[in-house]
């Protein structure tokens, strides 16, 4: 068992699976909630060597995480893509104040390299899916559904390769849409449990419904109106049936089947 540390740990994985031995890669907060709980709020590498030994010795009923070389490559090439149009938003919010037009100049042909290489990426992305016949098929029922674009059709497929084969409760959960019970300070909480990972496919998933998904129509019924002044805030709404989105998906790829709702539905 090794804690994830931002792609580090990729190279001692792979050396340790060629070797043999079982690997299982744990989110670092847990093991740090783990330390607090016992106490032990000292931190170097022996002590976490230490902690993350007894972490696997407390938590043995763990599910196994199977090893995916393909997937993991999607996964990379995603992040990479992600990183970029992150970084693509940063120079285009310099260029929106008015820099002197040398430093203009210099962000617009940085932004112009960036949108070429985005789309390299983005057709490395859609060749390696295409050539596996697995991710071929997810791609093809992900992409059936009314809304969602080719990002979050490789989102899903590199960070959520559970979808069709866990409970829907655990889909939502995965992906930061779950209701989970806590005790709240204030009277309403927007935004849930933020799922395995920043990275996960939330965001493509919400800009499907800023594009009027079918589920969205579901969320009118939780907002404020003068019968029910109380309803949820827009974003929970939303939230909510991003959450009902995500238990359709998990259902489509457990049966393997398409979009098809019937007639009248949404």
């Amino acid at each position: 068992m090794m804690e994830a540390s931002g792609g580090y740990e990729r190279s001692w994985a792979e050396a340790l699976r060629a070797a043999g031995v079982e690997v299982v890669i744990v989110d670092p907060k847990r093991i740090r909630h783990f330390a607090k709980a016992a106490g032990r709020l000292a931190k170097n590498d022996p002590i976490d060597a230490e902690t993350i030994a007894w972490f696997a010795e407390t938590f043995p009923d763990r599910e196994v995480q199977t090893h995916d070389p393909a997937r993991e490559e999607v996964d990379r090439l995603v992040q990479a893509r992600t990183a970029l149009k992150e970084l693509e938003g940063r120079i285009a919010q310099q260029g929106e104040h008015g820099p002197p037009a040398l430093v203009a100049k210099a962000l617009g042909a940085i932004a112009k390299a960036m949108r070429a290489e985005l789309r390299k990426l983005e057709a490395a992305i859609a060749a390696k899916i295409k050539a596996n016949p697995a991710f071929a098929r997810r791609a093809e029922i992900i992409a059936s559904v009314p809304g969602l674009g080719d990002q979050a059709v490789a989102g899903l497929i590199a960070w959520a390769p559970e979808f069709g084969r866990i409970r829907n409760e655990a889909a939502a959960a995965l992906i930061g849409a779950a209701r989970l019970r806590r005790r709240q300070r204030r009277a309403q909480r927007p935004a849930p449990y933020q799922g395995r990972t920043p990275q996960a496919p939330q965001p493509p998933l919400y800009a499907g419904h800023g594009r009027r998904h079918p589920a969205q129509p579901g969320a009118q019924g939780l907002l404020p109106t003068p019968a029910l002044p109380k309803g949820k805030e827009a974003k929970v709404a939303l939230i909510a049936c991003m959450r009902k989105l995500i238990v359709i998906l998990n259902t489509m790829l457990a049966r393997d089947e398409t979009w098809n709702p019937p007639a009248g539905a949404v």
